[in-house]
Parts: C-alpha cells; sequence; structure tokens
C-alpha cells in the first residue's frame, strides 16, 4: 500500500473534519477500502479516526440497507469518528 503525498493528506483531513460524524466515517471505510491492506490503521491515524468506527462505516456501505441521512446522534456521543 501506497501513502497518500502531503497533499492528498491535507484535503482528506480538510474534507473529514467538514463533514457530521456518521458522514465522517462512511468517508474513512471508502478510503479504507480503496487501500486495501494495510488501509484502516493508516486512515484511521491520519484521519484520527476509531478503527472500530471505520469498521462500522464499513457495514453500514455493505449493508443492504438504505442509508439513513436523516437522523443524528445527541451532542456528547461521539465515536470519535
Amino acid at each position: 500500500m501506497d501513502d497518500y503525498s502531503v497533499k492528498t493528506e491535507r484535503q482528506m483531513k480538510r474534507l473529514y473534519h467538514s463533514l457530521g460524524e456518521r458522514d465522517r466515517r462512511r468517508y474513512a471505510a471508502v478510503e479504507v477500502d480503496k487501500l486495501g491492506h494495510g488501509g484502516l490503521e493508516y486512515i484511521s491515524k491520519l484521519l484520527g479516526c476509531d478503527p472500530k468506527a471505520i469498521r462500522r462505516g464499513i457495514a453500514e456501505l455493505e449493508s443492504e440497507e438504505e442509508l439513513d441521512s436523516n437522523r443524528q446522534r445527541k451532542k456528547g456521543r461521539d465515536e470519535n469518528c
């Protein structure tokens, strides 16, 4: 697995921090999928996101259910992603 360039990492972090919790974990999940082996550790470290939250994002994206985009968690319950 090759790391992203410094410029790309900076852009990814900027986008990541502009998203809500659910979209952050789903975005991280897509990046992990693109990178393959070693991607989970790399993206978790790069974005400061808990690997468990990324795995949850992966499960959400792989699920046959429609992605819910309306409901938000109550404040104070962040999964660190």
